[in-house]
């Protein structure tokens, strides 16, 4: 299977928020005040959603919109961590994992091996797992001063509690990239981050319809192949089709009950490469006019990239708007497509993720 990563380029428009939050507002006059997550580049401040924020959002649709069953939390004192159990759940298998755990010994015939007493021999290991799905931070496009608003916690009895929380409006950015080639597919061999699996969990995933094949780049002292364990075809199909169809219904946010925010995307680019480098990261930029700063989508520079790109990607781009959001590059995006008739699809941003999740079927061997 060749080495395929599914990129992803989003945008988000949100009205009104506070989507994560960074603890007490130590400059404000409020003795309750939280401050919003902001960051600073040349000068100008942005706000952003923390990328491990959005993977809990992502994780957490998963699980209400699509059935996942996530893998259970383990907390020892001051450390958290899940079952690693890739096989069975599909998020440690997506969102990777680490534990130091038991794992039973077994001989060269995959039976346990026992001690002088009759118990079953155990070895101290640390099983990881890097995550297949990687993703940014998501970030406003344009510079954002937050707002800090007075609110107060009040009912019909008793002085209000006054509070001041930070918001904003903003268009926000955000991309990510699924490797496809390693969903449903694990290693067990004594390297970091490529001790994926117990040789139990191993055992296990074999006898029950698992199957082995070579690793394309790791060999053993004699040259040989070292072996990979990939789950049957349609699951790992179902983990990354359902992972990307997740956009459509991605839903969270600090301050959701007065500051109610829709996170889906409002404009979306899905491709699949052959390299991992992300070709997408500067298609919205921070515009500046009349003293003003404000979100732009380039698609000139849009189209400078799939100039670029275009031997690196394999089939189709399919970008999608939803009506209402940047319409005044409508015409723009059409004449994209237009030009690309055999490499871009221009459509909603459900159609586009819906098309795409029927070429990434075709493109996992």
């Amino acid at each position: 299977m060749e080495n395929l990563k599914a990129q992803g380029f989003v945008l988000l428009d949100v009205d009104v928020v506070a989507l994560n939050n960074a603890g007490k507002n130590t400059s404000s006059n409020f003795e309750n005040a939280v401050a919003t997550k902001q960051i600073r580049k040349n000068g100008r401040t942005y706000v952003y959603v923390s990328g491990q924020a959005w993977r809990y959002w992502w994780r957490d649709t998963l699980q209400k919109n699509y059935d996942w069953e996530l893998s259970p939390v383990i907390r020892e004192q001051k450390i958290a961590y899940t079952e690693a159990n890739p096989i069975k759940y599909p998020d440690d298998d997506i969102f990777g994992y680490m534990r130091a755990a038991k794992d039973v010994e077994l001989d060269k015939d995959g039976q346990p091996l026992k001690d002088n007493k009759g118990k079953e021999r155990t070895k101290n290991v640390t099983v990881t797992r890097i995550s297949p799905l990687k993703n940014s931070a998501i970030i406003s496009v344009a510079s954002i001063k937050p707002e800090e608003n007075w609110s107060s916690m009040a009912r019909q009895e008793g002085d209000s509690v006054p509070y001041g929380k930070q918001e904003y409006s903003a268009i926000m950015k955000g991309m990510f990239s699924l490797d496809l080639k390693q969903v449903g597919v694990f290693s067990n061999y004594n390297k970091t981050g490529y001790v994926n699996l117990s040789d139990i969990l191993r055992k296990e995933a074999l006898e029950n319809g698992a199957q082995e094949i070579d690793d394309d780049y790791m060999k053993d002292a004699q040259g040989n192949p070292l072996k990979l364990v990939q789950l049957d075809k349609n699951i790992r199909i179902n983990r990354a089709t359902d992972t990307l169809k997740a956009l459509k219904n991605i839903s969270g946010g600090a301050m959701q009950t007065s500051n109610l925010g829709d996170v889906t995307p409002k404009f979306i680019i899905l491709a699949t490469t052959k390299t991992g480098n992300h070709p997408f990261s500067h298609v919205a930029s921070n515009y500046s006019g009349s003293g003003e700063y404000y979100a732009q989508l380039n698609v000139e520079g849009l189209r400078e990239i799939i100039e670029d790109y275009k031997q690196d990607f394999k089939g189709k781009l399919y970008i999608g708007k939803r009506k209402g959001f940047l319409d005044d590059k409508e015409a723009e995006l059409n004449k994209l497509a237009d030009d690309y008739k055999d490499l871009v699809e221009f459509t909603t941003v459900n159609g586009a993720i819906d098309n795409y999740v029927k070429q990434i079927e075709s493109q996992i061997k």
